[in-house]
């Protein structure tokens, strides 16, 4: 029977036309390169060099080749709704667009579907790329996102990483060939787009609050974190002061008339604030603007102050502004310390000792249980570079709870306490070889004699689990003792020492054959 292209089509036609709108959305009617592709497939359709070789109904693949400067195989598998081509061109080519144009001949005008393709374009980015302003590059981003939005649906939140990547792949077309221009250009694109994004996505209603839509932010914010460092090393021209100022109304939309994630836009807001402007008078604008700003905006504005009474190292205001602080923004002030701990160390006096009152609620009622181990790290590695009162330090590690007591035996030890770390490490059971890379050959060296009681304890640990082989490892442990107890000068307590375990462990007979064979008496 012969194979009929029209019976297939009509067949599988919800597919066709679902690819045909995939197309449509990620070909672009101002880009160049995108009507050129689209000009070649329909070309391609017209002249009959799409071939559909054969249709193998058991398994309902269509094979076809297209007839090109060098032949293309494209295989539409329609019962696993997948469409592959033999060509090096990733995602859409003029190959799979010939051949769905071919199909879709069967159920529609494909003279139709091109002129209205052609009829969304608006004005060609080329055009606007050769303007070289603030509100032309704007536009860009305007006409290339207007296109791959769908106008007012919802995006689902796995398709998101692709998109950004479909749009900057795009516009990265058109970046000026200018080495000075060329990170400012990238910076200013990855702002807008995400502005763009993220309003579509308050208007749509659509999740920010998924582990998909963090992955792809997390992707842009080291692209962002990479272009800054980029950007810190070339000369600035006068001509990208009004970029400057865009990026800087750009970041400042993003935080604060946006919804959703306030972490996560707060981490774009500092991160071009503390590695793209570093004059004071820029950071004196835009603390005016944030005093004279009234917007509903989830993330505390407050918090915006402190942030810059930190670049201006300002401890007055900054004291005054730290009367108070809602224990629920706690994540953003350990944002705004870190950075403080790199060039204000008075500023982060101030900011850790404002939240040290704060962080036991914090961490137990806010954070989730597999959060709080990095967070109390970061913060305990903050606290470290700051004197504090004993009385600061039980508040700090009691509100740690049971996470903080590696923290707290590095406390004591930094503060040569040596015989409480040896009660802690009692108190809280580990094991020896954990408790060397942890600091007790710090204790061995700075105070010998402190660390028997840890020795001997470990030691009958061991005993009680009464097997040759943990008998083995007391031995071992005693062994370290026994040079520990040499280099405090307590041999005679060593002798005295294992003649009572050796008396008092009598009935054990394999202990005695370890003890008689390792030559500790």
């Amino acid at each position: 029977m012969a194979l009929s292209i029209s019976d297939v089509a009509h067949r599988h036609s919800a597919f066709i036309r679902q690819q045909l709108e995939v197309m449509e959305r990620l070909l672009q009617p101002s880009s160049i390169e995108d009507e050129e592709l689209v000009r070649r497939a329909v070309f391609s359709v017209r002249n009959k060099s799409v071939l559909f070789e054969r249709f193998v109904a058991q398994k309902d693949v269509l094979f076809t080749v297209v007839q090109d400067v060098r032949p293309a195989e494209v295989t539409v598998d329609f019962s696993q709704q997948l469409i592959a081509c033999t060509c090096p061109q990733q995602n859409c080519c003029r190959h799979k667009l010939g051949v769905i144009l071919g199909l879709y001949q069967y159920l529609g005008s494909v003279q139709e579907w091109t002129s209205n393709w052609r009829a969304q374009k608006n004005v060609h980015l080329k055009s606007l790329a050769t303007e070289r302003s603030p509100e032309s590059w704007q536009r860009m981003v305007d006409e290339v996102m207007q296109h791959l939005l769908y106008g007012s649906k919802a995006i689902e939140s796995y398709s998101i990483s692709a998109l950004l990547t479909t749009v900057h792949s795009k516009l990265q077309r058109y970046t000026p060939l200018e080495r000075e221009w060329q990170p400012l250009f990238k910076l200013f694109m990855e702002l807008a787009v995400l502005n763009k994004l993220w309003a579509h996505l308050n208007q749509t209603n659509s999740s920010v609050h998924n582990y998909y839509f963090e992955a792809a932010m997390n992707i842009r914010l080291e692209t962002i974190q990479a272009i800054t460092s980029e950007l810190s090393t070339k000369s600035r021209l006068f001509a990208t002061d009004p970029f400057f100022d865009a990026i800087q109304d750009s970041v400042r939309e993003l935080l604060f008339e946006k919804d959703g994630q306030p972490q996560i836009r707060f981490q774009f807001y500092l991160t071009i604030w503390t590695d793209v402007f570093n004059e004071k008078n820029r950071y004196e604008k835009e603390l005016f603007l944030l005093e004279k700003l009234h917007v509903n905006s989830d993330f505390p504005i407050a918090t915006g102050h402190t942030l810059f009474y930190v670049l201006l190292r300002d401890s007055a205001k900054l004291n005054e502004q730290l009367s108070y602080i809602d224990t629920s923004d706690l994540h953003f002030y350990l944002l705004i310390a870190k950075l403080a701990s790199k060039h204000y160390m008075e500023g982060l006096q101030i900011l850790l000792r404002a939240m040290l009152l704060h962080l036991e609620n914090f961490i137990h009622n806010t954070l989730a249980p597999q959060q709080r181990p990095p967070f109390i790290k970061e913060v305990n590695a903050l606290y470290a570079n700051i004197e504090l009162s004993e009385q600061e330090a039980v508040v700090l590690y009691q509100a740690f709870g049971r996470y903080g007591i590696q923290p707290y035996a590095d406390f004591l030890l930094r503060q040569a306490r040596y015989d409480e770390w040896v009660a802690l490490q009692q108190l809280y059971p580990s094991s020896i070889s954990y408790l060397e890379a942890r600091g007790l050959k710090t204790v061995v060296n700075e105070a010998p004699a402190a660390a028997l009681p840890l020795y001997h304890y470990y030691a009958l640990e061991e005993l009680r689990q009464k097997s040759r082989l943990n008998y083995k490892q007391a031995i071992r442990i005693w062994k370290s003792m026994k040079s520990v107890a040499k280099k405090a000068g307590k041999m005679t307590y060593w002798t005295n020492y294992m003649q009572t375990v050796q008396k008092q462990f009598k009935r054990l007979r394999a202990l005695q054959e370890e003890l008689d064979k390792s030559n500790l008496i």
